[in-house]
C-alpha cells in the first residue's frame, strides 16, 4: 500500500475538483507494474512472432514465400488481430477494479484523497499505455519487413492497420473495465470476459449470417435488409474489419464485402467515429456505475 500512496502523490486538496496529476500518477504506476511483470514483453513477443510468420509465410499456399502485396498481408493480419487483441485486452483489464476489491486494497485506495473517476481513468490509461506499447512493438518488425520488400508506400496502409488494431484493443479494454466494475469477484469477471469475447468475436457474425440465411435474405423486408449491414456497428471487431478491408479493392473482393456493406460504411470517418464511440461509451458507463 505504501507504493500506491507514493505513486498517487496526493495533495490535501485533491479530493475536490478533478486532478489530472492524480490520474497520471496512477496510470504511471499501473504501466510500471505491467513492465515489471514482463506483461508488455510477453505480448510484444507473441505479436512479433505471429505477425512475422503471417507476413512471411502468408503466401505459401500460392507457392510464394515473403509478402506479395500489402493488401494480401493486411487481409491475413486482420484475422490474427480480431482473435488475439480483444482477448488480450479483456485479460488485461477484467480484474482492474474487482481485483483490487477482492484483495482488500480498493477501500485503501479510495481512502486516499482521490476520486473514483480519477482511479478508474488512471487504471485505464496505464493499461492502455501497456497495450499500446506491446502492440506497436509487436508489429514493428513486420513493418520493417514490408518496407524492405514492398517499399515505403506499403507502410501507409500498414500504419493505418496498426492504428486501427490499437483502437480495437482500446475498445475491448473499455469493455473489460466495465466488466470489472460490474462483477462481484474475479471468477465472475473471468467468466464475463470470456463470454464477451466469444459473443463478439466468434458468435456475432455467425448469428447475423444465420438470420440472413434462415430468412432467405429477407430479414424483416426491405428495411431489415438495409439495416442489416448497420448492425455490424454493434460489434467493434466488425468495425475493425470494415476499416481495414473496405478501402482495399483486392481485399474487398476477397471478403465479398462489395455486395454486403453499403458505401456509407466505407467512410473511414464514420467507422472511426464508431470505434471511438466503443472506446468512450463503456468507459463512461463504468464511471457511472462505479459511483458510490
Amino acid at each position: 500500500m505504501n507504493t500506491l500512496a507514493q505513486a498517487a502523490r496526493v495533495t490535501p486538496e485533491a479530493g475536490g475538483a478533478f486532478q489530472p496529476r492524480q490520474v497520471l500518477a496512477l496510470a504511471g504506476k499501473e504501466f510500471s507494474d505491467r513492465l515489471r511483470h514482463r506483461w508488455v514483453l510477453v505480448v510484444a513477443v507473441v505479436f512479433t512472432l505471429f505477425s512475422l510468420a503471417i507476413t512471411w509465410f502468408g503466401g505459401a499456399a500460392q507457392g510464394q514465400i515473403g509478402p506479395r502485396s500489402i493488401e494480401a498481408t493486411v487481409a491475413s493480419l486482420v484475422s490474427l488481430v480480431i482473435y488475439l487483441i480483444p482477448l488480450i485486452a479483456l485479460l488485461l483489464g477484467f480484474d482492474a477494479v474487482v481485483g483490487e476489491r477482492e484483495r482488500g486494497t480498493l477501500d485503501l485506495l479510495l481512502a486516499l484523497p482521490i476520486t473514483r473517476l480519477e482511479l478508474l481513468l488512471g487504471k485505464y490509461l496505464g493499461l492502455a499505455a501497456a497495450l499500446a506499447l506491446s502492440t506497436l512493438a509487436g508489429f514493428a518488425l513486420a513493418g520493417g519487413l514490408l518496407w524492405q520488400r514492398l517499399g515505403p508506400a506499403a507502410l501507409y496502409h500498414y500504419g493505418g492497420f496498426v492504428f486501427s488494431a490499437l483502437l480495437l484493443g482500446l475498445a475491448f479494454l473499455s469493455l473489460a473495465m466495465l466488466l470489472s466494475v460490474l462483477a462481484r469477484d474475479r471468477a465472475q469477471a473471468t467468466g464475463l470476459a470470456i463470454g464477451l469475447w466469444f459473443a463478439l468475436v466468434l458468435a456475432f457474425d455467425l448469428v447475423l449470417l444465420g438470420l440472413l440465411v434462415a430468412t432467405g435474405g429477407d430479414l424483416g423486408g426491405a428495411v431489415g435488409e438495409q439495416a442489416l449491414p448497420w448492425l455490424l456497428l454493434a460489434n467493434p471487431a466488425d468495425i475493425f474489419r470494415i476499416l481495414n478491408v473496405f478501402n482495399l479493392d483486392d481485399v474487398q473482393r476477397l471478403y465479398g464485402l462489395a455486395s454486403v456493406v453499403p458505401p456509407a460504411l466505407g467512410n473511414a470517418w464514420v467507422m472511426g467515429s464508431a470505434m471511438f464511440g466503443w472506446i468512450a461509451a463503456p468507459l463512461a458507463l463504468a464511471a457511472w456505475r462505479f459511483k458510490p
